[in-house]
């Protein structure tokens, strides 16, 4: 029994007429009945009661009807799935993200992704805003979660939320009713901060933020990620002004955090794609990271 057997019967069931099945088929009458009638005979029962008027299936017809629509129904399935796959031309969904973000809601998302996409494979990137704006447009990277200003025509960016800041410090029991007094108490303490030309935008709302509490940082430490400037806080060597939403990612350190809720100055964190990106599985996490943060 092959494949093309349970497509002649199938269609001849669908039809209950041989010649227009033949038609359907591409092939003359004579041969499909030749077909009907070995698969008949590998089964050793009548599928179909035929006469000059016509064609009707036998029970045992209307039994292998359901079982052959159920193989059919399962390769149109089997289809479905190899084309999805085949969609995902590299098989690999390539991800920039900044320090800052909150990486384990990032791999949860992923993870639910897996099951719309279980044959995929993700990278993920720690990289720079203006380094992740360059792998985008270069198609390097499928998407990057950054933060704006992006000062680029090729990228569509979708707004993820706005980052507040908050002043981080060695762990301490100190309380502050405002931010004059949280100033008093850091302004004379070595900062620690980005590299300048690591995140240009970010530094200037360092500044932006001290001179609004009255002083200007003396950095003395610079680094790339916002790893090492928790564990620099946290070993003593000096104070730092980071996006709140870190808070929760790294409660567990022995540093104090204060939120700086007088000072309205914020951070956008945006999810950015290159223009006319038809890949299924970017188009899945587009659409689903942004309400899964």
């Amino acid at each position: 029994m092959e494949l093309r057997h349970l497509l002649y019967f199938k269609t001849v069931d669908e039809q209950l007429h041989f010649r227009k099945a033949a038609a359907l088929l591409f092939i003359s009458q004579p041969p499909l009945s030749r077909q009907i009638k070995e698969l008949e005979q590998e089964l050793e029962v009548q599928l179909f009661l035929r006469s000059n008027k016509r064609v009707i299936l036998t029970d045992a017809g209307k039994y292998f009807k359901k079982e052959v629509d159920s193989i059919f129904a399962k390769l149109e399935e089997s289809k479905h799935m190899v084309r999805k796959i085949h969609a995902v031309e590299s098989g690999e969904l390539k991800i920039g993200y900044i320090s800052s973000v909150h990486q384990p809601r990032l791999a949860a998302v992923l993870l639910q992704m897996r099951t719309e996409f279980p044959y995929i494979r993700t990278s993920l990137y720690e990289l720079p805003t203006i380094k992740q704006i360059e792998a985008i447009s270069l198609g390097k990277l499928d998407a990057g979660i950054l933060r704006a200003p992006v000062n680029s025509e090729k990228l569509i960016l979708k707004t993820l939320f706005f980052d507040a800041f908050m002043v981080v410090t060695p762990l301490t029991n100190e309380i502050f009713t405002g931010y004059k007094e949280l100033a008093d108490y850091i302004k004379n303490s070595p900062f620690i901060f980005f590299n300048k030309e690591y995140a240009n935008d970010y530094h200037h709302k360092l500044m932006e933020i001290c001179s609004r509490m009255g002083f200007k940082p003396n950095i003395v430490h610079e680094v790339n990620n916002v790893h090492s400037i928790f564990q620099l806080v946290e070993a003593g060597l000096g104070v730092s002004v980071l996006p709140l939403s870190l808070q929760e990612q790294y409660a567990h350190l022995n540093v104090s955090m204060f939120k700086l809720t007088d000072i309205p100055i914020f951070t956008e964190v945006v999810l950015a794609y290159k223009k006319f990106d038809v890949n299924p599985a970017l188009k899945w996490f587009i659409g689903h990271y942004p309400e899964l943060i």
